[in-house]
């Protein structure tokens, strides 16, 4: 076999992307084709950056101009079976088959019909027409078959159970039962209402997502992305395991213009992952890291992927207050893993980087200080509480002034210019085929909240998960009435069974369909859950946010782990199995905010005194049990002491104070004994 340590070609990194990325494998077409779906994505683009800057048509217009688009572009760009090639065989037109066409031709019409019916609606909202249900079918079948291509199975077929369960309500056993609609019902509900495919998750999409893709896109373009990662590499390369630290700074600094693990990992990755390899590190952990802290940049300000746009229109609040509460859970996320690739470098005894590998910060900036002006004019927009739009369309603007300024440096003026327009319009094409399969899910979710509001499926699993939540916490609050004082409350045992719960549901979702879309199911499903518990809306939706990310690490289904251990040549399930325990900061973090809102640093009751406390706690809490799985602290730790920190973890993440004294204690004693033992034969030797 060849040296895997060796950096991957573009060409091979793309494939790579392609083999675990559902949304990236794009066919190959004719060139007529080929030509015309790019020209259809550039005016796309155009069109979004258009509106974001002076003004968006009317809600049902602009999202069904947008699903319309996106439906035709997924059918010339996906083939129906992921070969990747266009089949040449059959009937075709300009080498695509004539069932592509019709699909593609019936999802557009079929979507922009209710934009041009719109103000015939309110008549007749209720009692369709037999064309109303019949584009609401062929709506529903495209749709159904373009996230199946876009995205696999897993999304389509629990939208289909969503609809069989609308369908056969009588018939349901038990709780789940409920009076069921009729197939004019169904349409009525999904396709000419604002509560199903139209909804907000397809709104979200092409009001804000879009704008914030194609300015990720345009920042990797003027090399935003290669100088957070040259920047990382000069600040923290020369430290312990120094190549594995740069994987988490560097994919921290990309997952504010990159929402994508996937891609995250593979830009990332096919720099540092070579790097872990050759001083030391074993390829799966090489691989682990870089996927775990690639997943972390879907929780890293200010894009966070589309949830945090969704958050917006859920919650009703600014863009700028979900920023600030995501800031601290982000922290621990990456000093989580930070923590880990430290311990697990001392335990190995791997060096940095030497200093004829590192470059220099100041040389970094100063070649590439321009770049980052379009990220700084984005947060300070987005702080200053301009709408996401508007801010995103001044980002991009700024994008294209810093490459134009960068092409004619480096070809002159006219050269330059060929250049500016040949990128630019590049960049659109990028953007608005990053964006088409995100489009399609949005859209499917839709009818996925439509049958939770038609049936109200939601509050029955809500109820049904309460109850069995404070049926275990009853018994297990019996069983430690020995205690000499109370450890944890009912109350609070009841939240941590249903959190618990919650975490599980989210990352089985997430193993099957994107971070968006599960983040949509579950605050339909889940929230609720959570609502009952008096848990904020804020707190809530963090929550299962945070746990359906983790999906993207945890095996069977960890795509993160999987793209990162094709690079480093290691076995994917190991990879997966190791990315998941550097994640386990991230899976204690949503449970500290639910407990101590404070974390989140905008919610109701903040005071300073309850997030040092938290923040504090979370910590130590992360430090402890960091040391626990990595089975070192100061020094190597004996079993006993390793459960024990595991369970002082435990303890300082929970909101009682004598549960986290306990912890503190713990800790403490542990860390005292490994100094200890690291003294003693230093004193035993003089």
């Amino acid at each position: 076999m060849t040296d895997q340590t060796r950096q991957l070609s573009e060409h091979e990194l793309r494939l790579l992307e392609e083999e675990f990325d559902p949304e990236s494998r794009f066919r190959t077409v004719l060139r007529p084709v080929a030509i015309l779906a790019g020209l259809i994505m550039f005016l796309l683009s155009c069109y979004h950056f258009y509106t974001a800057g002076f003004g968006i048509p009317r809600a049902t217009v602009h999202r069904g101009l947008h699903m319309g688009v996106t439906l035709l572009l997924v059918y010339l760009s996906f083939a129906a079976f992921n070969s990747g090639r266009t089949r040449t065989t059959g009937f075709v037109i300009l080498g695509l088959p004539v069932i592509d066409w019709v699909f593609a031709i019936g999802g557009a019409v079929s979507a922009l019909y209710v934009p041009w019916i719109y103000d015939q609606l309110q008549f007749r909202i209720g009692n369709p027409s037999q064309l109303d249900i019949a584009m609401g079918t062929i709506l529903l079948v495209t749709l159904l078959e373009a996230v199946r291509r876009s995205m696999g199975w897993p999304l389509p077929v629990i939208a289909v159970l969503f609809i069989c369960y609308a369908w056969f309500g009588r018939s349901m056993p038990g709780i789940f039962v409920h009076p069921g609609a009729d197939w004019s019902g169904i349409i009525n509900h999904l396709y000419l209402s604002s509560q199903g495919i139209y909804g907000t998750a397809l709104g979200v999409i092409a009001t804000y997502v879009f704008h914030f893709v194609l300015f990720g896109v345009m920042a990797q373009k003027i090399g935003l992305g290669q100088l957070f990662i040259d920047l990382a590499t000069a600040v923290t390369g020369r430290f312990a395991g120094g190549p594995a630290k740069v994987s988490v700074v560097s994919s921290a600094l990309l997952g504010t213009i990159s929402g994508s693990s996937i891609a995250n990992t593979v830009t990332t990755g096919a720099l540092t992952i070579p790097a872990m390899i050759k001083i030391g590190f074993k390829r799966h952990f090489a691989a682990a890291v870089e996927a775990a802290s690639s997943t972390g940049g879907q929780i890293t300000p200010p894009v966070m992927g589309a949830v945090a746009f969704l958050m917006v229109e859920y919650l009703g609040i600014p863009l700028r207050t979900i920023l600030i509460a995501a800031i601290v859970p982000a922290f621990m996320h990456f000093f989580g893993v930070l923590v880990q690739v430290h311990l697990e470098a001392k335990r190995l005894g791997i060096r940095g980087l030497r200093q004829e590998e590192l470059p220099k910060a100041w040389k970094v900036l100063r070649e590439g200080w321009l770049s980052v002006f379009p990220l700084l004019l984005l947060v300070w927009m987005l702080m200053s509480g301009r709408t996401p739009f508007l801010s995103a369309f001044w980002a991009i603007t700024a994008c294209m002034v810093v490459y134009a300024i960068q092409t004619v440096r480096a070809s002159g003026l006219a050269g330059g210019a060929k250049e500016w327009v040949a990128g630019i319009f590049e960049g659109f094409v990028s953007g608005a085929k990053s964006s088409l399969s995100v489009t399609a899910a949005a859209a499917l979710v839709g009818v996925v909240i439509g049958v939770v509001t038609l049936t109200g499926i939601g509050f029955k699993i809500a109820f049904m998960v309460t109850s069995i939540a404070q049926d275990w916490a009853g018994s297990v609050h019996g069983l430690l009435t020995f205690l000499p004082f109370e450890l944890f409350s009912l109350q609070t045992l009841a939240l941590l069974f249903t959190l618990i719960m919650t975490a599980v549901v989210c990352i089985l979702m997430g193993c099957g369909i994107p971070t968006t879309a599960n983040y949509i199911i579950m605050v339909a499903v889940a929230a609720p859950v959570l609502g009952m518990m008096n848990v904020e809306p804020l707190v809530a939706h963090f929550f299962v946010f945070y746990y359906g990310v983790l999906a993207d690490v945890t095996p069977p289904v960890a795509m993160a782990a999987y793209a990162a251990s094709g690079i480093a040549g290691a076995n994917a399930f190991k990879a997966g199995n190791t990315a998941f325990r550097l994640s386990m900061g991230k899976a204690l973090v949503p449970f500290m905010f639910v407990f101590s809102p404070s974390l989140l640093l905008v919610t109701q009751d903040f005071t300073w005194s309850a997030f040092v406390l938290t923040f504090s706690g979370a910590v130590l809490g992360i430090i402890a049990l960091s040391a626990a799985i990595t089975n070192w602290l100061i020094g190597p730790l004996l079993w006993i002491e390793r459960l024990l920190l595991a369970i002082a973890a435990l303890l300082m993440i929970a909101p009682e104070l004598v549960s986290t004294l306990i912890g503190v204690a713990i800790l403490a004693l542990i860390s005292l004994r490994q100094v200890l033992a690291a003294r003693a034969p230093v004193s035993s030797a003089a």
